[in-house]
């Protein structure tokens, strides 16, 4: 279900296997009662969530007060989160940032508009993969709903192994928290965890872009033409 990254006194940092729920109202067996009985925590507090196609790094609190402050820190956007994805197709652009405010589509799906009142935000860069496919770094300012993949899909790469927003089977959907840059207490906390588990991510292309892309937070992103 996880592996662990990182304790510290009042957080924990781990790495959520791709196919486990965040939420505890899903059947599955809950992910934060595992965590704890692993590290003797009475309680843990979810800070931030991923999909359950998505694998990567979590951020989880060990008391209250730590728990709130690092969900100040999310709140205002004091946080940089970084994820990779393998799309099935070249995008329309290489690299960029996509825009633009989220609605309710079908089921349970998203779909990106060109109206910007509340817009979800993606910074992006894109290298080739293997086989025609395509890796994405991709840097979130905001938190929607299924946020990267509705933004991945609107420059016409659909994230391999998505089964809602994605046009190609797999092993797994191929999207992972790659890493998380935040404060904490005067400090700045940073981790990289690069995805292990699928064998797309086993490309000697995806291997060496991930390399080139170890210091995230150190890249020269695409420029912002909107505020965050």
């Amino acid at each position: 279900m996880f592996t662990l990254v990182y304790q510290h006194s009042d957080f924990l940092v781990i790495n959520k296997h791709h196919g486990v729920s965040v939420h505890k109202d899903d059947n599955d067996q809950p992910l934060l009662a595992e965590v704890a009985k692993q590290t003797g925590d009475e309680k843990l507090y979810l800070i931030h969530r991923l999909d359950k196609m998505t694998s990567g790094l979590l951020l989880l609190g060990r008391n209250r007060k730590a728990a709130a402050e690092l969900s100040a820190n999310f709140a205002n956007r004091d946080v940089e989160k970084f994820y990779v994805a393998i799309g099935t197709k070249k995008p329309k652009k290489k690299q960029g940032v996509v825009v633009g405010d989220m609605t309710r589509s079908r089921r349970s799906s998203w779909k990106l508009e060109s109206s910007k009142e509340n817009p979800a935000i993606t910074q992006f860069f894109s290298t080739a993969a293997g086989n025609g496919r395509r890796l994405f770094l991709c840097k979130p300012h905001t938190g929607k709903t299924h946020q990267i993949r509705v933004a991945l899909r609107s420059v016409g790469s659909g994230i391999t192994g998505d089964d809602i927003y994605g046009c190609e089977a797999a092993d797994r959907g191929y999207l992972h928290a790659f890493a998380l840059s935040f404060p904490y207490q005067g400090e700045k906390q940073q981790f990289l965890c690069p995805p292990e588990a699928g064998v797309l991510w086993q490309t000697e292309e995806v291997k060496r872009a991930l390399t080139e892309w170890h210091s995230p937070w150190e890249l020269t992103w695409p420029n912002l033409s909107v505020k965050k």
